[in-house]
This record gives structure tokens, sequence and C-alpha cells, in this order.
């Protein structure tokens, strides 16, 4: 059993809205775009953990500046002159205090204001972002740590891999729509990887992940458990690790980063 302490952590930060550009954009697979960000404004950033989420505030048009707004005292308070603009949640996929820059990483084939953004995006175009306003640390010392998502997760599983010290052990299942969507991971970690595809749960049995959950034999010793997709993949993912496996729910941290025929929805699952 692991000697450093196993206990998860909230962490609050103060809300900062940033003005940034585009330094750099790099193509990773067919299917994701990393977009460097840079900007006086990126000065203190702070995300502490792998699944922290930040507000992207999205410009009406690529190229123009977004309508970004001040902090009052109930929330964002914004130029009522202009439209509202479209805002979506992302991961922080690296920051780098001293290079000033922030890498968002943007799956290009899922609809959307973001996707837009992010497919038309030049250097020098501007995006802002606000937060994150909170993290919630896992610790790395666990033995083991079983990752699953699908593609919009993967910005943060590669992030988490990254973090990972040599002596424990990581197994991430993640699901892809199409070949082009798979990339090497790695990790300092001892590593196994699977990847899954399929078109969704149907009536006669489970989806691809929460089939290749079923199919594992979990290692011995502490482990934790994050998960992270689309709704109905995560909620039965959940469901099954929970009531079939009974691991206790400390122990699991699952989120639905989006839902089918439902936009923008973020929902952890407690």
């Amino acid at each position: 059993m692991t000697e450093t302490p196993l206990k998860t952590q909230k962490i609050s930060h103060p809300i900062r809205l940033r003005l940034l550009t585009v330094k750099r954009i790099t193509e990773l697979t067919p299917s994701m775009r990393r977009i460097t960000l840079t900007g006086d404004d990126l000065a203190g950033f702070v995300s502490s953990s792998f699944d922290d989420h930040m507000k992207l505030i999205l410009p009406d048009a690529t190229g123009e500046r977004p309508n970004m707004p001040t902090l009052g005292e109930n929330g964002l308070v914004f130029d009522e002159s202009r439209p509202k603009p479209a805002m979506r949640d992302y991961t922080p996929r690296r920051y780098d205090a001293a290079a000033d820059e922030l890498d968002i990483d943007f799956v290009l084939h899922h609809d959307g204001p973001a996707t837009h953004w992010a497919s038309q995006a030049r250097p020098g175009h501007f995006l802002g972002i606000a937060g994150p306003r909170g993290s919630f640390v896992i610790p790395t010392a666990f033995d083991w740590h079983l990752l699953i998502g699908d593609e919009t997760a993967l910005p943060a599983i590669g992030r988490r891999l990254e973090e990972l010290p040599s002596t424990s052990k990581a197994i991430a299942i993640i699901k892809a729509e199409r070949d082009g969507a798979r990339m090497d991971l790695s990790s300092p970690c001892k590593l196994e990887t699977h990847w899954v595809s399929d078109a969704g749960p149907t009536a006669s049995g489970p989806c691809a992940l929460e089939a290749a959950v079923r199919g594992l034999r979990l290692p011995d010793g502490e482990g934790y458990v994050w998960a992270a997709g689309e709704y109905s993949d995560i909620k039965a993912v959940r469901q099954y690790l929970a009531e079939e496996l009974a691991i206790d729910k400390s122990r699991i941290r699952a989120a639905s980063y989006w839902r089918k025929s439902v936009p923008n929805t973020h929902k952890n699952f407690e």
C-alpha cells in the first residue's frame, strides 16, 4: 500500500479574464489540432489539475476580437451593444510560464463554434479565456490509474499520463471514431493503452468503452479511476465500476464532456 496520502483535494482559483492570440498551430492527427496561445494576459495562469476546464470566449468571426466581459459582482458582464459570445469548456493541455504559452487541443470533427474557430484559426487571431475557477487534484501516488474517455478526453488523458511517476501504472482506454484520431501516448509510468471504436451504445449490448472496461483485470494495490466523454457512455461505465465492481465512489471521478443532441453540456457524476 502506498505510504503517501491518497486524498483528493479541491482548490479554488480567482477568476481571471484573458485576451490571448494564436502563436502556433500544430496538427497532431487528422482529427486533432493543437493551438498555442500567448499574450501579456497569460501571466499568472494557474491550472493545478490535468482535468481542469476553462471557458473559451469565442469571437463572432475568426480573426476578430471577442466580446470580452468584465467581472461583476454577479458574474461576467458583457458589452450589451455587441452579441454575447459563444463560450465552451476546454482543458488546458500545457502551460509554460517561461515561454508564455498555453496549449489547447481541439477535436476537429465535432460540430460547434469552438471547433469552427479552431479549424479557421491562424497565428495572430484572438481568443478569450476565463478560468480555470477551480481544480480537483487527484494524487499521482496511487499504485494504478485507470483513464477512460473518448477523443474529447484525450487532452486530459495525455496531460495526466505525462504527470504520473515511473513507480505507477496506467491503463488508458480511449474510444476513437476513426483510425486517424489515434495518437502516440507517452508516460514515465508503465502504460497499457487500449483503443476502441463503435457507433455508440445499442439495445443489444454495452458501448465499446464499457465493454473494454468489463474485459479488464484491474491491478493489485490502491487505484483511481478517471473517466470523461459522452454522457451515456460515461454513465454506463461509472455504473459498472461502482455497482458491479463495487469500487468506492470516492475513487472514481467521472464527467460528461458532451451529450448527443444537447450542445454545450458539462456534467460531473457525483
